[in-house]
């Protein structure tokens, strides 16, 4: 019993409840006519896809800036490379590296930017950087149409310049990441191996990161100011290293995102892909102040896991196609309750 109300007291109720419900949705589908290795499958496929976005959160956190809302800053670096590198018509996982390669000098110099502006307002960084997001993409709208990319794979057909809604990414490297030491246990379940392995790598980069100096120096300028400046540590820059290294996450998860998805989604599609990743941490049991490697991928696996498999799940329970309705209602009421306890932590 000790052992019990231990492992209750750290999880928490919240994720507690949250994760009986998935499972209680994985004993409940194949009653009601849903696959459960086709659910499993698509539930791996989310969490490798989501994974690294998440982890863009840590830095910021840790750092004391709090949730990373202007992660579309990132997103717009990696799409860059990403579009770039189909301009190129490089392929297979060269073409993936060439994306990170040219949508890194991007995410560095945004993130630059955006973190001398959030040192200039402290105290109020979440909702200074949910507007610094939102206005970014409405900025690249413009700028895909004026930017000169030619290739016939990607500008609109009846104009002959300007960047399509949705590129296909199949011909060039469409899971070129996710095959890697990819294996299959049956017709319709296989374990996207490549993804994970990046996404731990990565994983296990920022939690070695974060033992060094610099990462205790940022850690101790998010728990306690005061002390990181009467220990000499230059907060302002801290906290700039921390949103420049958010930003390359973000550039590096949206390109991971798309090699598995098959698609570069342009315009207004990275418009509130923040909100998800806040909700995932939150989730996963991390707070506006302090995040760690176990609360990403808590956090992943619970948010993506209910919201692939509560639409499929209800709706052969009512026989009515509703999932993208039953979709919205899950997402957003799961990022309502994140942000709400968001808030508890914070006052």
């Amino acid at each position: 019993m000790e052992r019990i109300s231990k492992f209750v007291e750290r999880a928490g109720w919240p994720r507690i409840l949250i994760a009986l419900f998935l499972l209680s949705l994985f004993v409940i589908a194949p009653f009601v006519g849903v696959r459960l290795d086709s659910s499993i499958n698509d539930t791996l496929v989310r969490f490798g896809m989501n994974g690294v976005l998440v982890l863009a959160m840590v830095p910021m956190v840790q750092s004391g800036c709090g949730l990373n809302f202007g992660l579309p800053l990132g997103i717009i670096s990696g799409l860059i490379g990403a579009v770039t590198s189909v301009e190129l018509e490089v392929t297979g996982i060269v073409g993936v590296l060439t994306a990170i390669l040219i949508a890194t000098p991007f995410a560095l110099f945004l993130g630059w930017c955006y973190g001398c502006l959030l040192n200039r307002v402290k105290g109020s960084e979440m909702m200074i950087a949910t507007y610094v997001g939102f206005s970014s993409v409405a900025l690249m709208c413009i700028m895909w149409l004026v930017l000169p990319y030619s290739s016939p794979n990607m500008v609109w057909g009846y104009a002959g310049k300007g960047l399509r809604t949705t590129i296909s990414v199949e011909a060039f490297w469409q899971n070129a990441v996710s095959r890697i030491g990819a294996f299959r246990i049956n017709e319709f379940l296989a374990v996207p191996t490549g993804m994970f392995l990046v996404f731990l790598a990565l994983c296990l980069a920022m939690s070695l990161f974060m033992k060094t100096r610099t990462g205790t120096a940022m850690t101790i300028v998010g728990s306690n100011p005061d002390y990181a400046r009467a220990s000499g540590v230059n907060i302002n820059k801290m906290r700039t290293l921390s949103v420049v290294l958010s930003t390359w996450l973000g550039a590096v998860g949206i390109i991971m995102y798309e090699q598995s998805f098959g698609f570069i989604q342009l315009y207004m599609g990275p418009f509130y892909m923040a909100f998800p990743a806040v909700a995932a941490i939150l989730i996963g049991g991390a707070s506006v102040k302090k995040a760690g490697m176990i609360n990403v991928i808590v956090g992943t696996i619970l948010f993506q896991g209910i919201l692939t498999m509560t639409p499929s799940v209800i709706n052969n329970m009512i026989q009515t196609d509703m999932s993208e309705v039953i979709r919205i209602i899950v997402s957003n009421g799961m990022i309502l309750y994140a942000l709400t306890r968001a808030t508890k932590v914070r006052s």
